[in-house]
């Protein structure tokens, strides 16, 4: 009954609304790689001025890792796509 009775107060503004409300924040998912790379960058950097001869194969590997890190905000500005779509 109670099912019947969401189904027949539908309200397409509402639902809008919720949308960019979820999208908004499935964004919060930006900061994560933010701080990620910004860290893997400073660490590469102080590897390198430790060890310079190395900072070819320091700079590959901070590069790859970054790029891992950020297929997560690439994921969440996915979602908030489709969420902005609905």
């Amino acid at each position: 009954m109670l099912d019947l009775l969401f189904l027949a107060e539908y309200n397409p503004s509402f639902v809008s609304g919720l949308a960019a409300l979820a999208a908004g924040i499935a964004m919060i998912a930006g900061i994560g790689p933010g701080i990620g790379q910004g860290f893997a960058a400073g660490k590469a950097l102080e590897a390198i001025a430790r060890q310079p001869e190395a900072s070819g194969k320091i700079t590959v590997t901070m590069l790859v890792g970054q790029a891992m890190a950020e297929t997560t905000g690439l994921y969440a500005l996915i979602i908030a796509f489709v969420l902005i779509g609905q």
